[in-house]
């Protein structure tokens, strides 16, 4: 989709390796790649639910999408990978994120990681269970997706819409380059679609574009990280503390469960999915193409989400994959953090993927025989 366009300032070609901050796999491509083709979006919807009271305790607590005890309708489009379905069944065990365990994940052996925390559920199926201490552990990048969460609940977009036209400011474009934390190269006065600087922010982990957005919204940065723990409060997420738009404070802090529930109210949007798939984005004016540093994207099922890596944090990941189950296309959503914490960001983001790519290939693999088996269970 075209950019706007208003006179840029010289265009910089930037510096190999300028991304080698808290996430170490978004460096630049070496040549500009064409824009990626947006994959047909899928038309469904999704019963509102509840929002949860933030609990008292001396600081606003934050947490999840509320139980999902409503049935979820999701509809297939053309190529669409969401169907309708119940919620868990009553009585069964309930896991960290408040929604009951579903009774098939009993005859699953997941892989689940050693270390850290993971949770993963299954839209219309429940959950499928959490591993490690819930308690708040700082998350770098994944930050960013409630970042794009409250952007694009302020300012909507229709899926493959721009978006409002941004003008980027001299800070955005003074922290374009950074040897300590990832960033993305914006012109200072060129202006940029909001779905363009979204991708900036989601693709390559751009932090001086999370914090360019947050100013655009709310005028100072730190108003608008009152709004993402309102947000997340909204949510229900308990254990969470936002204290930065793009997750390179390590105050910033949260759990695998919090996160989960993060992770499906945003997938709800059409236009975050959307960015969260795109393969790379490119920088107009600079001439610099980025690949997403969610190396998991495009194999197994996989349409989405995040990374985010730092010495303190470790390597944590969300996703979003696909898997044909019972006849429909469910979506699994699962959260790793804090894997390899106190190592490079290079080494923690490996372990990351690699447990996340296991939970997700043993999923795939064993979820749909696990629910038939259920079903003629409960048929005898």
């Amino acid at each position: 989709m075209p950019e706007p366009t208003s006179k840029p300032a010289p265009a910089t070609e930037p510096e190999r390796g300028f991304t080698r901050g808290s996430e170490p796999e978004s460096a630049p491509e070496a040549e500009p790649a064409a824009e990626p083709e947006s994959a047909p979006e899928p038309a469904f919807t999704l019963e509102s639910e509840p929002d949860t009271p933030a609990t008292a305790g001396g600081r606003l607590r934050r947490s999840v999408l509320g139980p999902l005890t409503a049935v979820v309708v999701l509809v297939a489009a053309a190529g669409g990978w969401y169907a309708s379905g119940g919620g868990s069944p009553a009585g069964a065990a309930a896991d960290g994120t408040g929604e009951a365990v579903a009774p098939v994940a009993r005859s699953l052996r997941l892989p689940w990681p050693d270390e850290g925390q993971a949770s993963v559920a299954v839209e219309g199926i429940g959950g499928l269970g959490t591993r490690g201490e819930q308690k708040p552990v700082p998350i770098a990048s994944l930050t960013k997706v409630m970042t794009a969460y409250v952007i694009l609940k302020e300012h909507p977009m229709r899926a493959g819409a721009p978006g409002a036209a941004v003008v980027a400011d001299q800070r955005a474009a003074d922290e374009s380059y950074s040897s300590v934390e990832t960033t993305a190269p914006v012109l200072a006065g060129r202006t940029y679609t909001q779905r363009r600087l979204l991708e900036l922010m989601m693709v390559p982990s751009g932090n001086n574009i999370a914090r360019f957005l947050a100013r655009w919204d709310a005028g100072q940065e730190r108003v608008f990280v009152a709004k993402m723990n309102r947000a997340a409060a909204g949510l229900g997420m308990r254990a969470t503390t936002y204290t930065g738009a793009s997750g390179l404070e390590t105050s910033t802090r949260s759990t695998s469960d919090d996160q989960l529930r993060l992770a499906r109210a945003a997938m709800k949007d059409p236009a975050f999915r959307q960015i969260v798939a795109t393969a790379s984005v490119t920088a107009p004016g600079t001439g610099a193409a980025f690949r997403n540093t969610n190396r998991l994207l495009g194999h197994d099922g996989v349409i989405g989400l995040k990374t985010g890596s730092s010495t303190p944090a470790g390597g944590n990941l969300a996703w979003a994959a696909t898997q044909r189950i019972a006849g429909t296309t469910r979506l699994i959503v699962g959260v790793v953090l804090h894997q390899r914490a106190g190592t490079t960001p290079a080494e923690g983001s490996a372990a990351a993927h690699e447990a996340g790519r296991a939970l997700i290939t043993a999923i795939r693999a064993d979820l749909p025989d696990a629910v038939t088996r259920a079903g003629d269970s409960g048929r005898r």
